[in-house]
């Protein structure tokens, strides 16, 4: 299942690489109050996307608190995990980190560092040391206890975490495309006017066309990578039991203001 908070934050370049490999993908968007939260035990694996809300604004999105104990139950269930921006934060909150304001919000490209944590890491196999990557985001996460880190930037020194065996936040978008791109900065044009000698429009429209066929590279390794883990993480089939599609209950947390 995917969790998506905002209409323009979706699967992006993800979700071509999950139907190849054959994922039946349902996405729930959290904010919508007819939404049906399903039990674990319905779900193969978890998506969870990014938005403008915050893990600390619980009394302005209360839904917030139903997806941190959703996945709190997958991460009891065993089931795969992947958190992308908030869906990271939300991530580390339900193994009990706090989440609080970044020193500096991240809105463009960035330098990611790998950590030694990475090595051997199957999602991480393609990264190089440094990778230019995108994001948009305010606040940060502390590293969850018992999570290791597998990735940092100059300006948030958690970027990239795996708990167990398959639960991963990615604190970055590697999801998007171009055209994700211009709709967020237009989308967030408020936002990055009051950044103005901070963070520069111009620039960010400049080097999409430099990173992005890496970033899609990236993207497709870590969505298949995922698919692997789900379908691997999926109880045996009982005798004569009736064979089914690998689900991804796609809760794309889609909200209008980013974090």
């Amino acid at each position: 299942m995917v969790i998506q908070h905002v209409p323009h934050e979706g699967l992006g370049t993800f979700e071509p690489a999950l139907t190849r490999a054959g994922c039946s993908l349902v996405t729930l968007h959290s904010d919508d109050p007819k939404a049906h939260w399903p039990k674990i035990t319905d779900l193969d694996g978890l998506i969870v996307m990014g938005g403008p809300q915050g893990v600390n604004e619980q009394a302005k999105y209360p839904y917030v608190k139903k997806e941190i104990a959703l996945l709190q139950d997958a991460l009891k269930a065993q089931r795969p995990i992947l958190g992308v921006c908030l869906g990271a934060q939300l991530l580390a909150a339900a193994l009990g980190a706090k989440v609080t304001k970044n020193p500096q919000k991240e809105i463009g490209w960035y330098s990611l560092m790998r950590e030694p944590g990475a090595e051997g890491d199957a999602l991480w196999e393609p990264f190089g040391q440094t990778e230019t990557v995108f994001q948009w985001h305010g606040d940060a996460f502390a590293l969850p206890k018992g999570a290791v880190r597998l990735a940092s930037s100059p300006l948030c020194a958690q970027q990239a975490f795996r708990y167990g065996t398959n639960a991963y936040g990615l604190q970055f978008h590697v999801e998007v495309t171009d055209a994700m791109i211009r709709t967020w900065m237009r989308a967030n044009k408020q936002e990055l006017d009051g950044l103005k000698g901070v963070i520069d429009p111009t620039t960010i429209r400049q080097q999409t066309p430099q990173h992005i066929d890496r970033l899609r590279e990236l993207s497709a390794h870590i969505a298949e990578t995922f698919a692997r883990l789900v379908v691997n993480a999926r109880p045996a089939p009982q005798p004569n039991a009736e064979r089914r599609t690998p689900n991804i209950s796609s809760e794309a947390i889609a909200h209008a203001r980013r974090r």
